[in-house]
């Protein structure tokens, strides 16, 4: 005989001797039900195997408790730090994490993302400039509420977490004129994404602003093989650049490899070399890289705690006005920069 998949709560009303909204009282929180009556429920439950069925009850409400986690890029430190707090933090709020992988494909998120639609999801939450401002457009045209983090989508009713991408890319200028070079260097990729592009701009603009000029160069997909693509490229000029600032840890680590290994330079002597984002290997003595720290804990929190409240009413153009939080990035000095 085959196990039964599904009980309902009639029948452990009818098992425990109650009635089924008995059953319903007992498990809402905060609902009244007597001592012995909670007690038949339980046992009942526990005997039938039975287990409230939150979907259904949510949809009741017309809210699934379903937020779509769409990111691009899952596999890299930093996006699995992000993914492992938001996805607690949201098991916390009692609500369901949906993962839909973005990975250079916006026809298959816009699929994915139609299918958690038709799941009734509540919210989505985008963790980098990837994919496509449209994918954002038909989150909130479904209705859904959206958090967008280190993007620069301008359109009412998202809140926008972003960094101090820019400042953070001057304070690199600073340290890098303060260790005694002057041949500054910015490796990026060409994800284009608006974080990165901002602090390719800020360390260009701060280092124009003291009469320093700086070459920039961009190749492939923000991870480790482009930066030892772009260390090749950079230190085979003749005048190498003696400071090289890296868009992400990912990037440093591969350039600051194929600079020792490849081309035999000495880091942090003949070479000074910052990144972004202070992943795990950043620290390992073998990069001890300096760099600046995402701060994955505030943005977890400042996005779930904004899903967590009540929807904003609609201003008199019946749009909800955008709201923008903009978190500090804490530069971490390490022995990759001179004088550190």
């Amino acid at each position: 005989m085959s196990e039964k998949l599904f009980v309902s709560a009639q029948e452990v009303a009818e098992r425990a001797g109650v009635s089924r909204s008995a059953v319903s009282r007992t498990f809402t929180p905060g609902a009244s039900v007597s001592t012995e009556t909670r007690r038949k429920v339980l046992e009942a439950a526990e005997a039938l195997g039975y287990h409230v069925n939150e979907l259904a009850r949510g949809l009741m409400r017309n809210e699934s408790g379903i937020v779509c986690l769409i990111v691009s890029d899952v596999a890299t430190p930093y996006r699995s730090a992000l993914l492992r707090e938001l996805t607690l933090l949201l098991q916390n709020a009692g609500k369901v994490a949906m993962l839909i992988n973005t990975d250079r494909s916006d026809g298959s998120v816009d699929r994915a993302l139609r299918q958690a639609i038709r799941y009734r999801a509540d919210a989505s939450i985008m963790l980098s400039g990837m994919p496509d401002k449209s994918i954002a457009q038909l989150c909130l045209r479904s209705g859904q509420r959206l958090v967008l983090i280190n993007r620069d989508d301008e359109q009412p009713g998202p809140l926008r977490i972003n960094l101090d991408d820019d400042e953070a890319a001057g304070r690199v200028v600073t340290a890098f004129v303060r260790a005694g070079c002057r041949k500054l260097a910015f490796a990026n990729s060409e994800a284009g994404t608006p974080s990165l592009m901002a602090r390719e701009r800020g360390f260009v603009a701060a280092a124009n602003a003291l009469g320093i000029k700086v070459s920039v160069e961009r190749h492939g997909w923000t991870g480790y093989e482009a930066g030892k693509v772009l260390a090749q490229r950079m230190l085979t000029r003749t005048e190498r650049p003696d400071a090289v600032f890296c868009a992400t840890d990912l990037l440093a680590c591969g350039f600051m490899d194929a600079a020792r290994h490849q081309f035999s330079m000495s880091v942090p002597d003949q070479l000074c070399i910052a990144g972004f984002d202070d992943i795990e290997q950043a620290s390992w003595s073998s990069y001890d890289l300096t760099t600046f720290a995402q701060p994955v804990s505030a943005i977890a929190s400042k996005a779930v705690e904004w899903l967590s409240q009540p929807q904003p009413q609609p201003q008199n153009d019946d749009t909800i006005c955008a709201q923008s939080i903009r978190l500090h990035a804490e530069l971490v000095w390490r022995g990759s920069i001179r004088g550190g």
